[in-house]
C-alpha cells in the first residue's frame, strides 16, 4: 500500500535554516510552479515506467542522489561522463565503478523535461525528485523536495574517493564523513534506512562471511543462520559481483524492516549492522525506536532527505542548468 503521509519542512526549522544557510534557503518546493509545471508528475512517472521492468531501479536511483550530494554537494557531478574539461569522471572513482546505475532513467526525465520546458529543470534537481518517486511509489513516504539547485562544471573524483562512506568502514569513520557534510547520528541512521531496498554486490559485505578483520572467522555480529545463506550466495573465491538483496524479508518495498533486521543480526553490510551492535552507540536507540515505530523512521527519512538535498547546492547565476547531463554545456 502507497503511503499519502506527506511531510514538509516546519516553518521554524525553515526560519533557522534560512539562518544559517542563506544560500541553502534559495531552495524551494514550488520554485518551477511557473517555468516547469508539471516537473513532479514528468519524473514521478518515468521512474514508475522504469520500476515495472527493474524492481532495483528505486534504490538505484537515490543512491545516486547521495553519492552526488556528497562529494561538492547536490550539483549533479556524479552524471558527468570523462571528456573535454572532465578529466576524471566520477563514475570511475571507486564506490561508484560498476556499482552506481540509472544514469539511463536520468537521461529519459531529462529528454522529457526539456521537450516539456527546455533549458529549465537542473539534473541535480533531477536526481532529488527521482529519489523521492522511487520512495514514495515503493512504499515509502513522500515529501515535498526544495527545488532549485544549479549544475556543476566540474566532477570530483579524488573527493568521491574520500568522502563517500565504504561499507567496510567502523561506524566512527561513517559518522564523521556525514559530520563533514552537516549531517548528524539521526540523518546517518535514517538515511541507511533506505537500505530496506535494493541489492548489494557480493564484494562489498564477503569480508564478513569467512575471515572477518583477519580473525579467521565470520563477523560474530552476523545471525548465524543468515550468514549460512549468505556463505552459499557468495562463496570464498566466487562471483564478487553476484547480487543479494539489502533487506530479505521485503526486498522491493520501502519499510522499516531495514531496522527489525538489525534487531536480529541480519544487517548485510558491516556499515548496516555496526548501526546495532557497536557498543555504547547512540544509534542502538534511534534504531531500536524506527524498528518499533515505522511512522516515526519515515517521517526522519523525510527529513533527512531534505537535509541530504540540501548539501552546499548551486543556485541563483552559480552552475548552468545542463542541456544533457553527462556533460557540460558546451563541450
Amino acid at each position: 500500500m502507497l503511503s499519502t503521509n506527506t511531510y514538509s519542512l516546519p516553518t521554524t526549522i525553515f526560519l533557522v535554516l534560512t539562518f544559517l544557510f542563506p544560500s541553502e534557503a534559495q531552495l524551494n518546493a514550488t520554485f518551477y510552479s511557473s517555468t516547469c509545471p508539471n516537473v513532479s508528475s514528468i519524473v514521478s512517472n518515468a521512474v514508475q515506467q522504469a520500476l515495472q521492468s527493474d524492481s532495483r531501479i528505486g534504490a538505484s536511483l537515490i543512491r545516486l542522489h547521495f553519492h552526488d550530494c556528497f562529494v561538492n554537494g547536490c550539483d549533479a557531478s556524479i552524471l558527468l561522463d570523462q571528456g573535454g574539461n572532465i578529466t576524471q569522471s566520477e563514475k570511475n572513482a571507486v564506490p561508484n565503478f560498476n556499482s552506481v546505475r540509472g544514469f539511463d532513467i536520468v537521461d529519459n526525465i531529462k529528454s522529457s523535461l526539456e521537450s516539456s520546458c527546455p533549458g529549465v529543470v537542473s539534473c541535480a534537481d533531477i536526481l532529488a525528485l527521482a529519489a523521492e518517486s522511487s520512495v514514495s511509489l515503493s512504499g515509502g513516504p513522500s515529501w515535498n523536495v526544495l527545488l532549485g539547485r544549479r549544475d556543476g562544471l566540474t566532477a570530483n573524483q579524488a573527493g568521491a574517493n574520500s568522502s563517500l562512506p565504504s561499507p567496510f568502514e567502523s561506524l566512527a569513520n561513517v559518522s564523521s564523513k556525514f559530520s563533514a557534510v552537516g549531517l548528524d547520528t539521526t540523518d546517518l541512521v535514517a538515511l541507511s534506512g533506505a537500505h530496506t531496498f535494493g541489492r548489494s554486490q557480493c564484494q562489498f559485505f564477503s569480508q564478513r562471511l569467512f575471515n572477518f578483520s583477519g580473525t579467521g572467522s565470520p563477523d560474530p555480529t552476523l545471525n548465524s543462520t543468515y550468514l549460512a545463506t549468505l556463505q552459499q550466495n557468495c562463496p570464498q573465491n566466487g562471483n564478487g559481483s553476484t547480487l543479494n538483496n539489502l533487506d530479505p524479508s521485503t526486498p522491493d518495498t520501502f519499510d522499516n524492516n531495514y531496522f527489525t533486521n538489525l534487531l536480529i543480526n541480519q544487517g548485510l553490510l558491516q556499515t548496516d549492522q555496526e548501526l546495532f551492535s557497536t557498543n555504547g552507540s547512540s544509534t542502538i536507540s534511534i534504531v531500536n525506536n524506527f524498528a518499533n515505530n515505522q511512522s516515526a523512521f519515515f517521517e526522519a527519512f523525510a527529513q533527512s532527505m531534505i537535509n541530504m538535498g540540501n548539501i552546499s547546492p548551486l543556485t541563483g547565476t552559480q552552475g548552468e542548468i545542463r542541456t544533457d547531463c553527462k556533460k557540460v554545456n558546451g563541450s
